[in-house]
């Protein structure tokens, strides 16, 4: 039966081990699509093998119509399609999704992602090794093999600016180098925020802190949320012993000059929000200029605005690699 419609905390068919079974799924996947078809089917088959618990998958498709590969996705006993008729933008189609959840567990995820064999569960044993952690990031690897910095300090002023000037055209510099955290072997540790093209989070956690800010059309939600969810005396996770592979810019790659201009317009949200107060004015200000100059320069020369290529390879750590948290 094909399953269109609005999300509710229904009972649903949920997949666990190959079979399909009556349960109350334990997680709640949701993957957000936009012109996705020729990817939603490989996730579904990846996710299939990257956990035993019994799952659910929301698949929120932001895309104006409805492709072949997206339509037949929806007819899988596990997926429930989300066609809001509009582009959502990537948090609020998340916090479309996640809505009605009764599991205690979300993961979140683009469509172009693939995981590795027992993904999930390594993220959901890392889990309990971390009873305070509320969000937990794998170790993303890109399709050449290169490990992505996908967990990463919360950006201070100095870093930011540092990184924002410098990231796009001189990778290696010591102020990206520190913000993106590429110094020393991966390991399980804690972070300032972690990639949100696919995390694992305590239902409790996301709900506490209201979900993604929905101010946020694309681009640093996933930090702002990192930022609300340490607030809210939760910790994020890196977990680089649970691996996926992220194709990357599959839905950004049509439109790449709009998603370098919705980058800065997100930059500028985030880093203005950090400094608010007449006092903090001039500095908002010379931000702007800043960021303004930097999109004029990204968009001449037609650099990736994100300054967030995997620059070197890396062997993945088993887990253990760093103190437990409490």
């Amino acid at each position: 039966m094909r399953r269109h419609g609005n999300v509710s905390g229904d009972r649903w068919w949920a997949r666990t081990g190959g079979r399909d079974m009556g349960v109350d799924p334990e997680i709640r996947v949701v993957v957000v699509t936009f012109r996705s078809g020729e990817v939603i089917g490989a996730f579904l088959d990846s996710l299939a093998k990257a956990t035993t618990r019994p799952y659910e998958v929301v698949v929120v498709d932001n895309s104006p119509h409805l492709d072949e590969g997206t339509a037949a996705a929806a007819e899988r006993a596990e997926v429930r399609l989300v066609r809001p008729g509009r582009n959502l933008g990537y948090g609020t189609a998340v916090n479309r999704g996640a809505a009605g959840a009764r599991g205690p567990w979300l993961v979140i995820s683009n469509a172009d992602i693939s995981f590795a064999p027992g993904a999930v569960d390594e993220l959901l044993a890392a889990a309990d090794r971390w009873p305070g952690g509320g969000a937990f990031g794998p170790g993303i690897i890109n399709p050449d093999g290169a490990l992505y910095p996908s967990a990463r300090d919360l950006p201070s002023l100095g870093r930011g600016v540092g990184h924002a000037l410098f990231g796009w055209c001189w990778p290696t510099n010591p102020w990206t180098a520190s913000y993106r955290r590429e110094r020393g072997l991966p390991q399980e540790m804690t972070a300032g925020w972690l990639s949100g093209s696919c995390q694992l989070l305590r239902r409790e956690a996301f709900e506490a802190v209201g979900g993604f800010d929905e101010s946020y059309f694309m681009f640093m939600e996933d930090v702002d949320l990192g930022r609300r969810i340490g607030e809210a005396s939760w910790q994020s996770v890196y977990v680089p012993s649970a691996v996926v592979e992220h194709l990357g810019g599959h839905s950004t790659k049509r439109s790449s000059r709009r998603m370098v201009l919705a980058h800065h317009r997100s930059m500028f949200r985030y880093l203005s929000w950090q400094y608010p107060g007449n006092a903090r004015a001039p500095l908002r200000l010379l931000l702007g200029v800043g960021l303004v100059v930097r999109l004029l320069l990204a968009l001449i020369f037609a650099r990736d605005s994100a300054g967030a290529k995997a620059t070197r390879s890396a062997d993945l750590l088993p887990r253990g690699g760093a103190a437990r948290g409490a």
